[in-house]
């Protein structure tokens, strides 16, 4: 994805925590806010409790991947922040794919 709509600053990040709106399902959590710009930025949030720097970058590009096959598809207008939760480390790519679209459909960010 280009720089523009990736999420990357951590004031961004702070703001889209206090004043966005929280969903989650079994695997993810994700947080949106209005942004007021005419496309959507994704930020990903891993901490250092989900495994060591491999199983990190490893879950964030996974997770990268699919958002960028699937971003034509996203509403605009939006910050997205995706966290992934400790069991995404033993899932397949076919049911994590299942449960970004998932949690993208229960927040209302993707179009028809």
């Amino acid at each position: 994805m280009k720089k523009k709509f990736r999420l990357r600053k951590n004031e961004d990040f702070q703001i889209a925590y206090k004043e966005g709106k929280k969903y989650w399902n079994r695997n993810l959590i994700l947080y949106k806010r209005k942004n007021g710009l005419d496309y959507s930025r994704i930020g990903f949030s891993i901490n250092k409790k989900f495994g060591n720097s491999v199983e990190r970058n490893r879950a964030k590009r996974r997770m990268r991947e699919i958002c960028r096959l699937n971003f034509h598809n996203f509403r605009v207008g939006y910050d997205i922040i995706i966290i992934p939760k400790k069991n995404v480390i033993n899932i397949g790519h076919k049911e994590l794919n299942s449960a970004m679209l998932h949690i993208f459909k229960i927040a209302h960010l993707l179009r028809n």
